[in-house]
C-alpha cells in the first residue's frame, strides 16, 4: 500500500504539517514546513504533485509546494502574489489553472499553473458581489460556480479551460435567500446535484445541477445546527463521502459536525445526527477511502480522527492529536503519489 499522507495549514503558527497515515487510521506527525503568515485554504494539484497554499497576510501570495511522495515532505518552489486574502482556492480538472475566491477584496481569479506545476501571476480577476468565498469548477470543467457570501448567490460561470476564462452564464447567478451567506460547495460524485453549505443561517441547501447548462434549481433546504441550538451560527464547511452516501457540515458556535444520508436518485438528505467536536471546526475532511472524518479546531488548537460507520454514517472517535496554532484546512495525498 502506498503510504498516505495528510496536510493541515496553521493560520497563526504560519505552517503545515504533514502527517503520515496508516492502513488502520492511524496518524503519526512527520514534518513541519514554516511558510509565514495566515496559512489557510490549500488546494492539491490533479495529479498529487504539488500542493497549493493561499498566504491571507502581507505578502498575499499562493505558495507551489512540490510533495515528495516516498516521504511526504513538502518543498516550496515559488510564490505568486494574489490579488486579495484568499478565502478559498482550488484547481480545475486539468491541474493547468488555479482559482481563488476572495471575502474582502470582492473578487475571483485565476491564474495559470506551469508544467513545472508552479502556479504564476494573475491571467484574470473577476469583481463578484459581496464576500466571495468559494470557487469550484463543474466535473466537465465547462462551468464553475462561485459563492457570494454577502450577495446571497451562487454565480455561474462558463470557463474556457484552453484559455483559462471566466465569463457570465445565463443566467449569471442562482439567487439564495436573503440573509443565508452561502459559504462552500459541493458536487455529488454523480454530478447531477450541488449541495450549499450557508454560513449565516447554517443551512444546507440541495441543488440539482444542469451539467448542459451549467446552473442549478432548489430542491431542499435543511437545518444544520443540532436541536435546542441557540446563538449566532456560523457554519463552516461541507463535504461528501467518495460514494456520495454521507454528506457532514460543521459549525463553529456549537462545535458540531452534522451528518445526513444522501439519496443518489433523488439527491436529497436526511437529518443523521449531531457530533460534538473540536472547538471552532472551520475545516475538516474525509479521507479518500470514506472510512475516517479528520476535523480540527481553530481554538482547540487538536485534530481529532474519526471513524464513518458504513451503514449508518456515524462518527466514532479514534483519535486526538496536536496541531499548530488555529489548524482550519485539511488536505490528503493523491492515490497516484
Amino acid at each position: 500500500m502506498t503510504q498516505r499522507f495528510v496536510f493541515i495549514s496553521h493560520a497563526d503558527s504560519g505552517d503545515v504539517h504533514t502527517l503520515a497515515m496508516d492502513a488502520d487510521g492511524g496518524l503519526r506527525p512527520l514534518h513541519t514546513v514554516t511558510l509565514g503568515g495566515t496559512l489557510m485554504p490549500m488546494a492539491l494539484s490533479p495529479c498529487g504533485r504539488w500542493l497549493y497554499v493561499a498566504r491571507r497576510s502581507e505578502p498575499l501570495a499562493v505558495v507551489t509546494l512540490a510533495i515528495d511522495a516516498a516521504s511526504g515532505q513538502l518543498q516550496p518552489l515559488g510564490e505568486a502574489t494574489l490579488p486579495g486574502s484568499m478565502a478559498h482556492v482550488s484547481t480545475d480538472p486539468s491541474g493547468r489553472w488555479l482559482f481563488a475566491a476572495s471575502y474582502p477584496a470582492n473578487c475571483v481569479s485565476v491564474s495559470p499553473i506551469a508544467d513545472s506545476g508552479i502556479a504564476g501571476d494573475v491571467r484574470q480577476l473577476v469583481p463578484t458581489p459581496p464576500h466571495a468565498h468559494g470557487i469550484l469548477s463543474a466535473p466537465d470543467n465547462r462551468y464553475a460556480l462561485v459563492t457570494s457570501l454577502g450577495g446571497d448567490q451562487v454565480l455561474q460561470f462558463r470557463f474556457d479551460a484552453t484559455t483559462g476564462q471566466l465569463s457570465p452564464n445565463t443566467p449569471p447567478a442562482w439567487p439564495q435567500r436573503p440573509g443565508a451567506g452561502p459559504r462552500h460547495i459541493r458536487f455529488h460524485p454523480n454530478g447531477r446535484f450541488v449541495y450549499l453549505l450557508n454560513e449565516l443561517d447554517a443551512t444546507l441547501d440541495v441543488l440539482a445541477y444542469d451539467a448542459a447548462a451549467g446552473t442549478l434549481s432548489h430542491l431542499q433546504t435543511a437545518p444544520t445546527v443540532p436541536p435546542g441550538f441557540s446563538g449566532p451560527p456560523s457554519a463552516a464547511d461541507l463535504h461528501l463521502t467518495p460514494d456520495g452516501r454521507w454528506l457532514y457540515t460543521s459549525e463553529r458556535t456549537s462545535s458540531t459536525l452534522a451528518a445526513f444520508s444522501v439519496d443518489a436518485s433523488t439527491g436529497r438528505v436526511a437529518p443523521r445526527g449531531h457530533t460534538t467536536t473540536e472547538t471552532c471546526p472551520r475545516g475538516f475532511a474525509i479521507t479518500p477511502d470514506g472510512q475516517h472524518l479528520l476535523a480540527v479546531g481553530q481554538l482547540s488548537h487538536q485534530l481529532s480522527r474519526y471513524r464513518i460507520g458504513p451503514t449508518t454514517g456515524s462518527l466514532a472517535l479514534q483519535q486526538r492529536l496536536p496541531m499548530g496554532q488555529n489548524p482550519n484546512w485539511i488536505t490528503f495525498s493523491h492515490p497516484a503519489l
